[in-house]
């Protein structure tokens, strides 16, 4: 991975379907000092405590067969919902100007949801995105990751 500068002030988010964390860079871009800034954890209820319906079923139009539909897959459903509350939350700090510029760290399919929500606004606002699952580390394995520091 190329290590990157982060800049003094900017933000590095770094999240997951379930967790997202927001990062300042309190030091400069030679000695980056991130602190840990807001912090999200969405609660998951188990499936079983989710769904309560089985499966629908459609009927075909033409002669009697019947199909089984896809059952809902509840904790995707609210990992998106996670997702795009943080795209909400980053896109109205970048309005209120609590910081100019971002760098986004999730897994590939994290990254796949947020980019669809990206308002042109916040869009100009991400200087990278990279595509990694650190939001276990801690902060300081987190920035050492990102600057090779």
């Amino acid at each position: 991975m190329n290590k990157i500068k982060i800049n003094q002030g900017e933000w590095v988010v770094v999240c997951d379907g379930n967790k997202a964390l927001v990062l300042e860079n309190k030091g400069d871009e030679k000695f980056p000092n991130l602190q840990t800034r807001e912090v999200y954890e969405q609660k998951s209820p188990p499936t079983h405590q989710q769904g309560t319906d089985a499966p629908g079923r459609s009927i075909n139009s033409v002669g009697n067969r019947r199909s089984a539909m896809e059952q809902t897959d509840w904790h995707e459903e609210a990992e998106r919902t996670f997702l795009l509350e943080l795209v909400d939350r980053l896109d109205a700090a970048i309005g209120a100007g609590d910081t100019r510029s971002l760098i986004i760290v999730a897994p590939p399919r994290a990254l796949g949801v947020i980019r669809q929500a990206y308002s042109n606004n916040l869009r100009r606002a991400i200087r990278s995105e990279i595509d990694k699952d650190f939001v276990k580390l801690p902060v300081h394995e987190i920035e050492k990751h990102l600057t090779g520091a």
